[in-house]
This record gives C-alpha cells, sequence and structure tokens, in this order.
C-alpha cells in the first residue's frame, strides 16, 4: 500500500520531506537534460517501440495493459514483442523468455506475457539491452512493447502510454513527499504521447486450470475456497470475487511479486485435499510450477482489461503509420 501522506499536500510527513523532493526533482530534471544534450546516449530501434509506463510509484496494471495492446497487435497481424526488467527475478542476466522459462529466473510478469500472449519475450535490466536480444533472437518481429521503462530514457521510443489508476496524481509531489516520479504534466519523449487513466477492468466469469480447463465461478461456491494474491492491489482482487457472489473462506495477501515458497502453505495444500485456490494469472504461473502436485487445485481468474475505443483508434493508425516508415527504410 502506498504511504498515506501521499495524497495529502499538507500532511505533517508531506512537509518534511518535501525538501528531499526538491533534490530529487533536481536530480530528475538534469538527467534529462544529460540526454537533451547528448551526453548520455538514447538509442533508437530498429523496429517501432511503444512504453507503457507510470509516473506514479506502485503498481497501477501496467501489465495486464501490456497483454491487451500485445493481443491485438497479433489480431491486426503484426509480431510483437515485449520486453521486461523482470522485477523480483534472482537472475540479472539478460535472457529470452521460454517455455521451460520459471518466475525466479526470469520475472513473474514477463512470463506471464509469454505464456498468455505467445510471443517474444525478453529481460533485462537495461531495456535496450533486452531489446537487441530479441530482436536478434527473433529478427521478424516488427513493433516492440516495453513493460515499464518511462523513465529509463536509454531506450528509444515511438510512442509512449502513461497509465494512472484512482489515485491520479496524488499530492502532486515528487517521491518521497508524493508519489510521482517526475513531475506532471511532463515532457514527452517521443511524437505520440497518450494517457490512459483509470482503464476499466473485472475478472471472467470462469477459472482457469494449470492445464487450461475452465471452470465456472458459479460452481466454485460449493467448496472450501482458499484466495492468494501477490499482487499490488490484493484487496482490489478480493473484493471483486465477493461480487461475484463466491463465498471465500480465506483472503491471504502478500507482497507484490511474491515468491509464494511457503512451508505454511505447501502444509495446507497437503492437508487440506477437498480445498481449491483461487489466485491471479501472474500468481498462477509461479503456484502451478511451485506446487505441481495440487496444481489442479490452484486456479487462477483472468483479468478483462477494457481499452478505449478512442485510444485504440489513435493507437491503430500511429502503430501502422510506424510500421510502414520502418518498412520503407
Amino acid at each position: 500500500m502506498p504511504p498515506h501522506h501521499w495524497s495529502s499536500p499538507t500532511a505533517a510527513l508531506t512537509l518534511a520531506l518535501r525538501p528531499i523532493a526538491a533534490a530529487f526533482a533536481v536530480l530528475v530534471a538534469l538527467r534529462k537534460r544529460l540526454y537533451d544534450w547528448g551526453i548520455l546516449k538514447t538509442q533508437t530501434l530498429p523496429v517501432p517501440v511503444v512504453v507503457v509506463g507510470n509516473v506514479v510509484a506502485g503498481g497501477v496494471g501496467k501489465t495486464p495493459v501490456v497483454i491487451a495492446l500485445a493481443q491485438r497487435l497479433l489480431r491486426m497481424g503484426y509480431r510483437p514483442g515485449v520486453i521486461s526488467r523482470g522485477y523480483g527475478r534472482q537472475n540479472k542476466a539478460c535472457c529470452i523468455v521460454t517455455s521451460q522459462s520459471s518466475a525466479q529466473e526470469v520475472g513473474d510478469e514477463p512470463l506471464l506475457i509469454h505464456k498468455l500472449c505467445g510471443i517474444p519475450v525478453a529481460v533485462a535490466s537495461h531495456r535496450v539491452q533486452a531489446a537487441t536480444a530479441l530482436i536478434a533472437a527473433h529478427p521478424d518481429c516488427n513493433v516492440i512493447i516495453s513493460d515499464d521503462g518511462l523513465q529509463h530514457l536509454a531506450l528509444g521510443r515511438d510512442i509512449e502510454i502513461v497509465l494512472f489508476d484512482e489515485r491520479g496524481v496524488g499530492n502532486h509531489y515528487l517521491m518521497p513527499a508524493g508519489p510521482l516520479r517526475e513531475p506532471w504534466p511532463r515532457q514527452p519523449r517521443c511524437p505520440v504521447h497518450l494517457v490512459l487513466s483509470d482503464v476499466p477492468r473485472q475478472l471472467s466469469s470462469h477459472a482457469v486450470s494449470s492445464t487450461g480447463q475452465s471452470y465456472p465461478l458459479s460452481a466454485i461456491t460449493r467448496q472450501t475456497t482458499h484466495v492468494l494474491a501477490g499482487i499490488a492491489k490484493p484487496d482490489a482482487f478480493f473484493q471483486m470475487l465477493r461480487d461475484r457472489n463466491l463465498v471465500l473462506t480465506s483472503c491471504t495477501a502478500y507482497p507484490d511479486h511474491k515468491n509464494f515458497i511457503s512451508a505454511d502453505l505447501a502444509d495446507q495444500l497437503a492437508t487440506q485435499t477437498n480445498a481449491i485456490w483461487l489466485c491471479t494469472e501472474k500468481d498462477a504461473v509461479k503456484l502451478w510450477q511451485l506446487y505441481p502436485g495440487h496444481a489442479h487445485r490452484i486456479l487462477s481468474i483472468p483479468l478483462i482489461v477494457e481499452l478505449d475505443a478512442t485510444f485504440l483508434s489513435v493507437l491503430d493508425a500511429t502503430i501502422q503509420a510506424l510500421i510502414r516508415q520502418h518498412t520503407d527504410l
């Protein structure tokens, strides 16, 4: 959960931290200037790059939007790839995500994107390195989506998509006095700068097993049902389940990107043989790998993201023009 003072411009802690936030603002501005002056270099890639990011610290639902964008590009006949830092992974090397990858190696979100979309995904601390490796391994890729990286100015981009959730810009201060990573409004780093605010999301009407079998949520109410969530806003997930009239035996919130290696959880799975566990898709890619013997009782619930029609119209036309431009080079 974000600190409470991030929502108040007059909270005592906000006022106390304003000098540090002012110093942070100077560093942010200086860093941007170094890129503007060419002292720090921005690398342009041979394919269009779409960066999906946020200016507010914390989770705002970037990965579900990245998945929705990738699936739309696939339906339009393009060959997208995704790059990510792979937050929370143990291996810091640049690598290509495969069906045999683990969340510990590549991060839970990159693994989820690869499994859901079936597209190339590369992870690295430096996104230019990830993009270069992805293009080398998949030369047919003709558009790259960066999951996060709005402030990663070494990566050239053609489209920036800035996401906001219900918090907006909070108290309008930079960290640590407020939630902002950089001042807002911000200076765009490319010709096309789009803003998405509080993207509508809802749970699917069915849950999915590790083998891909679907179960209507209405049929789950007759069983002992535990819920696990290692995401940025677990309470919102729990409430969405209750809104589906599910009777939940227990709800357990973990830190975002939790690895779920737990003796207590293993014991519960082993002893409560008639219970089922519900989780998000991001959690499921880890839980299924960690507890394969109980995977049939661990069900994920897909999240449906609805992108604004006007936004999609602008995006479609821009991507089409960029693809044509790069093809003509």
